[in-house]
This record gives C-alpha cells, sequence and structure tokens, in this order.
C-alpha cells in the first residue's frame, strides 16, 4: 500500500520545464558587438568634440564632400544587409546551397546570398578608396587639418570593420564546402556574421547622419 501511494504521489508532481543554455556564439557575439560600440561611440565623441573645438574647418571642409556620390554607397551597404537576411533565413533551414537553376533566386541557399553580400560589400569598400583618392586629390588628407584626420579616421576604421566582416563572410561560404554537412554549427556561424554584418551597417547609416548631412 505505501508503493503503491508513493508512486501514486510521484506521478502527480507536476513536471518542470527543460531549462535550456542559451547559444554561447550568440552570446559572445553581442557582448564583443557591444566592446565595438563603445569604441565608435569614442570615435563619435572624437568627431563632435574636434568639431566644437575648430568650427572653421568645417566651413570648407564638407563642402568637398561628393554627398550623392556617399549616398549611392550607402544605398550599397544597406541593400547587402537585405541579401545577408536571406541568406540567414536559408541558414536557418539548413539550405547551404542552391536547389536549382542559377537564375532562380527563389531557390537559392545561404551560399549564394552570402556571395551576393559579399560582393556588395566589396563594392562599398572599393567606392570608399575611390572616394578618398578623389578627397587627396582636392587637398583633403589625413594630415592636412582636423577634419582630414578626423575623417579618415572615422570612415576608415569602419571601413576596416566592413574589410573583417567580408574575409567573415569567405570563411563562411567556405565552411559549406568544407563540412560533410551542414547543421547547427554551420548555421549558428551564418547567423552570428550577420549580426556583426549588420551592425556595421547601422553604424555606417549613423556616420553617413554625421559626417555628410550635418553640417
Amino acid at each position: 500500500m505505501t508503493t503503491v501511494a508513493t508512486a501514486s504521489a510521484v506521478e502527480t508532481v507536476p513536471a518542470h520545464p527543460a531549462v535550456s543554455r542559451p547559444n554561447m556564439a550568440s552570446v559572445g557575439t553581442i557582448v564583443w558587438l557591444s566592446s565595438e560600440l563603445m569604441f565608435f561611440a569614442g570615435l563619435f565623441a572624437m568627431y563632435f568634440t574636434i568639431r566644437s573645438v575648430v568650427p572653421q574647418e568645417w566651413v570648407t571642409g564638407p563642402e568637398k564632400l561628393d554627398v550623392p556620390y556617399a549616398a549611392a554607397n550607402t544605398l550599397v551597404l544597406v541593400i547587402s544587409s537585405v541579401w545577408c537576411q536571406l541568406g540567414v533565413w536559408k541558414a536557418e533551414q539548413f539550405q547551404p546551397g542552391r536547389t536549382g537553376s542559377l537564375l532562380k533566386f527563389r531557390q537559392w541557399g545561404m551560399r549564394e546570398w552570402y556571395a551576393l553580400t559579399y560582393l556588395f560589400g566589396a563594392v562599398f569598400v572599393s567606392g570608399q578608396v575611390l572616394e578618398y583618392a578623389n578627397l587627396v586629390h582636392e587637398g583633403v588628407k589625413i594630415n592636412s587639418d582636423a577634419y582630414g584626420s578626423v575623417f579618415y579616421l572615422t570612415t576608415g576604421f569602419h571601413a576596416l570593420h566592413v574589410t573583417g566582416g567580408l574575409l567573415a563572410f569567405l570563411l563562411i561560404i567556405g565552411r559549406t564546402f568544407a563540412a560533410r554537412r551542414f547543421g547547427h554549427a554551420e548555421a549558428t556561424g551564418a547567423i552570428v556574421t550577420s549580426y556583426y554584418w549588420h551592425f556595421v551597417d547601422v553604424v555606417w547609416i549613423a556616420l553617413f547622419a554625421t559626417i555628410y548631412l550635418l553640417k
């Protein structure tokens, strides 16, 4: 009788839901991006501080910027984030590559969308290099004055971050060929890479508004 009663009592005890751990790769990436956010916050603080100290250098400096060109280059980077997110959705579906013709976009996998993201990101960086060349030709150099130094430091550090993202895309795409199967680890790598890419995209929008539009 005691055994039966004990068994009955055990069966009536409500089961607790299983505790699931957060994905450590995602948590680590978010923490790292938080430190990167503080880094760019320091660059913004430097920009506005120097601008308040020597405002006269912001009278002629911004006039040499090609705002329509920079806006078009910004649009390229923004569109690349769209392609990146489409690649994330395919990674979440564990589809590394296309299942049909290359011309059938709906059948593309993560690899194709990330390759397109890489292409647009490379165009953006190349566009910045061309802009630097034109500004140097017009006399805006990193050692010319305070405005030139701040401009190249803020946009240059961002360009380095974008370049780092491009290298990450190459690693993720290469991993799809090296892995025997596209599993949870590969999908997680693709997703956390998208976190970084969206981050540099948002940072550039803030930089573009501050440097090119706020005059």
